[in-house]
């Protein structure tokens, strides 16, 4: 099924911000406007920066929305370009692997229908988790190469 958000065309897409703290995902527009909030699921471990591969860590400041898939594990999801090369630098300098793959992404597939319910709780590794119909509006109005700015 595709969604149509008419009162939402035509305004562009400048930044997505994360406010971790208050499980929040907005689309910011022109000016600074907020076009839409969307209620987030994080890993299991939300405080604090992501350090490594495996700590259910979001990471937090600035990257870039960077590539889409429509095929995967969860309904939709939008790569965050984590790790940047402060990252790796980082990880490097304690030994351990940055990790990676961190998404914005639907519900796991095939439960979309208990949405609601995981939305509720910290469940991903780390990827910011959001129902399947908000992943279609976001879907909708993110372009690759958004820039995507995650805060505690």
């Amino acid at each position: 099924m595709v969604w149509a958000f008419p009162a939402l065309a035509g305004q562009q897409v400048y930044l997505v911000r994360v406010e971790k703290a208050e499980r929040r995902l907005e689309l910011i527009g022109e000016g600074g406007k907020i076009l839409r909030s969307f209620s987030i699921a994080l890993g299991s471990e939300p405080f604090g920066h992501k350090h490594q591969e495996g700590d259910e860590r979001t990471p937090e400041g600035r990257y870039v929305l960077d590539w889409r898939n429509a095929n995967s594990a969860a309904y939709k999801s939008i790569h965050i370009s984590y790790p940047n090369a402060d990252d790796l630098a980082a990880a490097q300098a304690r030994g351990v692997d940055a990790g990676g793959m961190i998404m914005i992404h639907g519900q796991p597939n095939g439960f979309g229908w208990l949405g609601w319910l995981l939305q509720l709780v910290d469940w991903t590794d780390g990827c910011i988790a959001v129902t399947d119909s908000d992943m279609d509006e976001i879907w909708t109005m993110v372009a690759a190469g958004t820039p995507i700015e995650i805060k505690q």
